[in-house]
C-alpha cells in the first residue's frame, strides 16, 4: 500500500501544509491553484454528502475513491482539514488521521509558542516535519514502495 501526499487546510480553506511521499503524476498547475481546487472539491463533496444522505451522518464525508487513488478526509472541531491520498487498497484510516492531528499537529504546531495553527507551516517547523515523516513512514499503509 502506498501513501501519496498530505494536505492540511485551516477553517478558511488556506493550505497550511503540503507534503508528498510518492506522487506519480505532477500537474501542470501551480501549487496555489492545486490547493484552491482541492479545498473547493472538499467543500463541494462535503456539502453534497450532507444534503443528499438518506440517513443522518454522524461523521459525514470520510473518503473518496477513484480508480487510481483514495482520498481520506478528517476535519477537526477547530475546522482544520486533513487530506491524505493513498492507493485504493487502504481501508478506513480515520483513526490514523485523528492520531496525526492529536499527537503530531497539536503537539508540534498548536502547543508550539513559535508556531501558529492558522499560519502556513514552513521549513522553520522542522520538528513537525520530522515527526510527521516518522509517523507516516511507521504506518502499516506506508509500504516499501514509498521508501525506495
Amino acid at each position: 500500500m502506498v501513501v501519496y501526499n498530505l494536505y492540511i487546510f485551516n477553517r478558511n480553506g488556506q493550505c497550511l501544509f503540503y507534503r508528498e511521499w510518492l506522487r506519480r503524476k505532477q500537474t501542470n498547475m501551480s501549487k496555489e491553484e492545486e490547493f484552491k481546487l482541492m479545498n473547493g472539491f472538499l467543500f463541494s463533496v462535503k456539502s453534497f454528502v450532507q444534503r443528499l444522505s438518506p440517513v443522518d451522518l454522524k461523521d459525514g464525508f470520510l473518503s473518496f475513491k477513484t480508480n487510481c487513488y483514495k482520498l481520506h478526509y478528517y476535519e477537526t472541531a477547530t475546522g482544520h482539514k486533513f487530506v491524505l491520498n493513498t492507493d485504493n487498497n487502504v481501508g478506513n484510516i480515520r483513526d490514523i488521521l485523528h492520531q496525526l492531528y492529536s499527537t503530531i499537529f497539536v503537539n508540534y504546531i498548536v502547543k508550539n509558542p513559535r508556531a501558529s495553527a492558522v499560519d502556513v507551516i514552513d521549513s522553520d517547523q522542522e520538528i513537525f516535519i520530522e515527526k510527521l515523516d516518522e509517523f507516516i513512514s511507521n504506518l502499516s499503509i506506508f509500504s516499501q514502495t514509498n521508501k525506495a
